[in-house]
């Protein structure tokens, strides 16, 4: 299946940034990219201490410093193509989200020491779509599936303290959008509710025994989730240079602080079997991105080669302890709050690659990205399959003249398979490209 990712929606602005607009990136370090920009994502990731265009701005600021006088402009494609299936003994199922396109942009201008500019970024997310027939939908006769987007628009400064040093600093503007189209049995469902109220809490026990119960969001827009929020991130790095061939680089991105996601106030609904069915409204609590530690090095080896390694870690225990919602009655009033364990590792994900230029025209890249899995099989989810491991990545840039390239980058995520606490098989692999046009004024 086919989709933009709501994940550069900026709603007040035109058409171009409604064409960024996506919604789940199917993204493999967890929740977030493997690499931003194919310059970086071809060698692995790695992006501390490398200048790797205008994405350094959704990673290592101060490396904006290693452009020259001048300004940059950055449009970039990428295609995601997940493959997720899940299984049971006797009945395998494939996730119909295969396909996702998701443009971004940036723009820097360097004065003296002085570097600073605007773009949007895909940040990360998830998400799986499983017909109505799969025995994931529990009987219910309605497909489930989930569409998570995380994006903003980054703005960048980066100061070029002396000739060995530099900083940086992003303030983001941040937006998280969410569908969900989830079914359980009833008994499943009350194991979630950690509290309710009003007329609702009355009626919740009918539903122990009923083979099927939902929870339902989904707007059907392909540039954003039926639940919204805005807030705000930041990262500051640096980078310094020990003599003219080896540069280290580290940065730091804060966790974001990004409101509730909410849905309208009837847009949401509970049903189960035996046609129980009220509308309410929807609040995903305190969902956050989470932080991340990056150390990285660059040694240009010889006048063609250049070697890069990072090292990051993912909080990601802070961040995704637990998946909790609270639903707000329209009908019967009252509400019920769902909670989700979700208990994710920190994740340590080591960034290898490698640049080597052909001829003046042509540089060719390769790389690796290695982690390890944060989600727990006692508690992953088959709507939310963040499982990916490791990824082999290759690129090539190309000057098309002195003021302008084309960058590629291939990413390839070999099949990564756990079994959930649910009795579960859930695999997950994936195929992605980038590219991005650059042009220096």
């Amino acid at each position: 299946m086919h989709k933009y990712l709501p994940l550069f929606v900026l709603r007040p602005m035109s058409m171009l940034v409604a064409m960024a607009a996506t919604g789940s990136a199917m993204a493999t370090n967890g929740m977030l990219m493997e690499g931003y920009g194919p310059i970086s994502s071809a060698m692995g990731g790695a992006s501390q201490a490398l200048d790797h265009g205008n994405a350094a701005m959704a990673q290592n600021p101060a490396t904006l410093t290693f452009m020259s006088e001048g300004a940059r402009l950055d449009l970039a494609f990428g295609f995601l193509g997940p493959k997720v299936s899940s299984s049971v003994p006797g009945m395998s199922v494939s996730s119909g989200g295969t396909s996702y396109m998701m443009p971004a942009l940036g723009y820097t201008k360097r004065t003296g020491a002085l570097v600073y500019g605007i773009g949007m970024f895909a940040q990360g997310g998830m998400g799986t779509e499983y017909e109505a027939n799969t025995f994931l939908a529990m009987g219910s006769g309605q497909p489930v599936r989930s569409e998570l987007g995380i994006g903003s628009v980054i703005v960048p400064i980066a100061y070029q303290v002396s000739r060995d040093l530099s900083l940086g600093a992003t303030l983001d503007y941040m937006w998280s959008d969410l569908d969900l189209l989830m079914a359980t049995s009833g008994a499943q469902l009350g194991g979630l509710v950690t509290g309710a109220g009003g007329n609702l809490a009355q009626a919740l026990p009918a539903l122990g025994g009923a083979p099927w119960a939902r929870i339902n969001f989904s707007d059907g827009d392909k540039f954003s989730g039926a639940a919204k929020a805005t807030g705000y991130g930041a990262k500051i790095g640096g980078t310094y240079r020990l003599g003219g061939d080896v540069v280290l680089g580290a940065s730091y991105r804060f966790k974001s602080r990004i409101d509730d996601m909410k849905t309208n106030s009837s847009s949401a609904s509970v049903t189960a079997f035996g046609g129980f069915s009220d509308s309410g409204r929807i609040t995903v609590l305190d969902f956050q991105m989470p932080s991340v530690l990056s150390v990285g090095a660059s040694w240009q080896m010889d006048a063609a080669t250049l070697l890069v390694a990072d090292v990051k870690t993912i909080g990601w225990s802070d961040s995704m302890k637990s998946f909790r919602m609270r639903y707000d009655s329209a009908g019967m009033g009252g509400t019920v709050s769902f909670e989700l364990p979700q208990n994710w590792k920190d994740q340590t994900v080591v960034n290898l690659g490698i640049a080597w230029k052909a001829n003046d025209a042509l540089t060719l890249r390769a790389g690796v990205n290695l982690a390890d899995n944060p989600v727990p099989d006692t508690t992953v989810n088959p709507l939310f399959p963040a499982i990916v491991k490791n990824h082999l990545t290759m690129g090539l840039g190309y000057r098309v003249s002195a003021r302008s390239e084309a960058n590629l980058a291939l990413t390839m995520a070999p099949n990564t398979t756990v079994n959930s606490g649910s009795g579960v098989a859930i695999e997950h692999a994936q195929n992605n490209v980038q590219l991005m046009y650059s042009h220096r004024f």
